[in-house]
């Protein structure tokens, strides 16, 4: 008899606040939200909300995978410290998953049509026209990895030998427009990132044992905080 795997798997990178439990690869439950600053109030609720809506129960984890960004610098230091402990209270691995690479694997999953032509860019909104970007073929290979780069009408126009690009994710959306005279670049307006994304790449790294080191793992930044003040009255 083979013994079932259950991952909890945790996305607060970007402002989905999104917990899901995975079995063998298959998310079996999820619970997840969309509004700004709810990664700090939401996060332990949600996890205990998704364990009873499995029947799972703590000590029936055998890992806990995160999304390990880039995106939010606080949203990821919120998923990555409650992971940790976790991790260390129940004595189970910590398996860390790029956000972006989820992303694309969420995206596909949603029966869009394959195209050899076209490059899926998923983005996480950063600061006004910033974003966290990475592109993938459609065999979901990654071809240019994760930078942060500032968008404009031109950004694509001379990248990649003519190819047709598709953008989406929370970077995405402020896009939608921008691209109107540019037949090569497409805006899905819309999507939102989930825990659930990850069920194939958490189930994987755990069957090959590709696990953090809990004490030393930090998520992936990208970019320094930067702490603003505010302006005076």
């Amino acid at each position: 008899m083979i013994d079932n795997t259950y991952i909890l798997q945790i996305e607060t990178a970007t402002p989905v606040c999104s917990v899901a439990i995975g079995k063998n690869g298959e998310t079996i439950a999820k619970i997840e939200a969309d509004a700004p600053n709810l990664h700090a109030s939401h996060l332990t609720p949600f996890i205990e909300e998704v364990l009873d809506a499995a029947a799972v129960t703590r000590d029936s984890l055998d890992a806990v995978a995160i999304s390990m960004g880039p995106g939010s610098y606080t949203g990821l230091r919120i998923g990555v410290s409650t992971a940790k402990g976790l991790c260390y209270g129940l004595d189970i691995p910590l398996i860390a998953v790029n956000t972006l690479e989820a992303m694309v694997q969420g995206f596909v999953s949603q029966k869009i049509a394959a195209d050899e032509a076209r490059l899926y860019v998923p983005m996480i909104d950063a600061r006004r026209m910033e974003v966290y970007m990475a592109k993938y073929n459609v065999q979901l290979q990654c071809v240019e990895q994760t930078v942060a780069r500032i968008i404009d009408k031109h950004a694509f126009t001379d990248d990649d030998g003519g190819k047709e690009y598709i953008l989406f994710g929370s970077g995405a959306d402020k896009f939608e427009g921008l691209f109107d005279e540019n037949d090569k670049v497409q805006v899905k307006t819309g999507f939102r990132n989930s825990a659930s994304f990850f069920d194939k790449l958490a189930f994987q790294k755990f069957q090959d044992s590709f696990f953090e080191d809990v004490v030393y793992f930090e998520p992936y930044y990208l970019k320094d905080f930067i702490a603003t003040t505010p302006k005076k009255r």
